[in-house]
């Protein structure tokens, strides 16, 4: 764990807090162990849950800790295919979204503010939608004035090749991705904006 004089720096507790959101007793947060993510657990036991809610809670993945560049490819809404491979040298969000998702409607504004401040950067941003139909989608940006582009995942396929990071049916999930295409941070349910901008802030400053 990074320290100064003895305090936890804010990489570590941001690992520290979303452990104990998970109920992860606090030396075991502190340990550093390794724990089965309690939402990809609860997502692979087939329940018929129709819904995973996210709690918001935080994970920042030290530079030396992350794994392999993401592989991604799919269609957006507009009919262009993108794919992982166009987007190695920027830093990348990824927003798991669907129309009908209350949390989801809730941080649309945040995300597209923080869209603004950093775009400009060349920081790049994209909604993977895991359910609904073009006009569906469509409507949906109109509303909220969604500036960057989505995937059409309803075949999963982008959702699929992020299995590791965003347990199914997890939604709204956010993803930052650094520059080498690498999960950096991973905030499940609602992004709180202010935390959403510092995590951005670290990879763009990587």
């Amino acid at each position: 764990m990074n320290t100064t004089d003895g305090i936890p720096g804010r990489r570590s507790l941001l690992k520290y807090g979303a452990a104990l959101a998970f109920g992860i007793p606090a030396a075991v947060a502190l340990a550093g162990c390794t724990v089965e993510d309690p939402l990809a657990k609860q997502a692979k036991a087939g329940d018929n849950k129709n819904y995973i809610a996210g709690d918001g809670s935080v994970t920042e993945y030290a530079p030396e800790k992350r794994g392999k560049p993401v592989d991604i490819s799919g269609k957006l809404f507009s009919g262009m295919q993108a794919s992982s491979e166009q987007w190695r040298g920027n830093v990348v969000v990824l927003n798991f979204w669907y129309a009908a998702c209350a949390p989801c409607r809730k941080e649309a504004p945040d995300l597209v503010a923080l869209h603004e401040t950093f775009s400009p950067e060349g920081t790049l941003f994209f909604g993977v939608n895991i359910r609904d139909e073009k006009a569906t989608a469509d409507a949906f940006e109109r509303t909220f004035n969604i500036p960057y582009p989505s995937f059409n995942d309803k075949d999963g396929q982008v959702l699929l090749s992020m299995t590791s990071y965003v347990p199914p049916q997890a939604v709204p999930t956010t993803i930052v991705l650094d520059k080498q295409g690498r999960v950096s941070a991973r905030i499940l349910g609602l992004a709180e904006k202010s935390t959403l901008k510092a995590l951005i802030s670290d990879a763009v400053a990587e």
